[in-house]
């Protein structure tokens, strides 16, 4: 990612409700949300919605795909990598213990989940 980029992600971000929208995005993982739902868990009109959800487009923070009448939204998780990756390109100054910290605290901890409808021997 290129400083423009990076600027263009940042500014997206720094709007309380944009902000709110990704990090619900980022939280409803693969599955998205529509434009309605993300409107009504936030609280905010939809027309307004629409117009964050074109920044947050444009920034490449989020994508969509459209379902017949409806659009499902995304967190675009290459562009969090791209902006993660840029704010840390220069870390630690070829020092890799002082960056490791941030690292691990950025390391998703969630527990894969079971897959129970195998039917081969798990064991």
């Amino acid at each position: 990612m290129d400083k423009k980029h990076a600027l263009d992600a940042f500014a997206a971000l720094s709007q309380s409700t944009r902000l709110d929208v990704f990090r619900l995005l980022v939280k409803a993982g693969e599955a998205g949300m529509s434009a309605g739902d993300i409107s009504d868990t936030l609280g905010v009109r939809q027309n307004t919605m629409s117009t964050n959800l074109g920044v947050l487009a444009r920034s490449g923070l989020i994508h969509s795909v459209r379902e017949g009448r409806t659009i499902r939204y995304f967190a675009d998780m290459e562009g969090m990598r791209g902006l993660l990756a840029f704010l840390m390109e220069d870390c630690c100054g070829g020092r890799p213990e002082i960056c490791q910290p941030a690292i691990n605290e950025l390391a998703c901890v969630c527990e894969p989940q079971l897959d129970l409808t195998r039917t081969e021997n798990l064991t």
